[in-house]
């Protein structure tokens, strides 16, 4: 895996990947800053396994949403300390164990973020079905 980083100004940046790109932005007021980044591949990473695992279990869902929200040390450098994942989808009731399980399986041994993350931060999480 490469990217590649360009400065544009003060603390914007746009980082590429092939022909893709996104704008980063330390004061966050024309892109996102690089923490929210590493929150975004978290999210995304665990929603790609949750929707091939859930898949797989032939479970019908729609609506997935993945929120993250991290809490960080006082002291420089600022890293997070805790994790905390909400999802959220419609299914039905009688599928929320095979749900908790896809996200778990997720968690613990698929993605590839939460286990590089994990290594600092503990990762936790909530289910909301709709």
């Amino acid at each position: 895996m490469k990217v590649s980083t360009k400065w544009n100004s003060e603390q914007q940046f746009t980082s590429f990947q092939n022909e893709n790109s996104v704008q980063l932005d330390g004061s966050q007021k024309n892109g996102v800053s690089p923490k929210a980044v590493l929150l975004s591949g978290l999210t995304a990473c665990a929603g790609i396994d949750v929707v091939e695992i859930l898949t797989k279990m032939r479970v019908s869902f729609s609506n997935l949403t993945i929120d993250a929200e991290a809490e960080q040390t006082e002291d420089s450098p600022k890293v997070f300390q805790e994790i905390q994942l909400t999802f959220q989808l419609k299914t039905d009731s009688e599928n929320k164990e095979k749900v908790i399980k896809a996200i778990e399986l997720s968690l613990e041994k698929y993605c590839g973020v939460a286990a590089m993350l994990r290594k600092n931060s503990a990762i936790v999480y909530q289910l909301i079905l709709i």
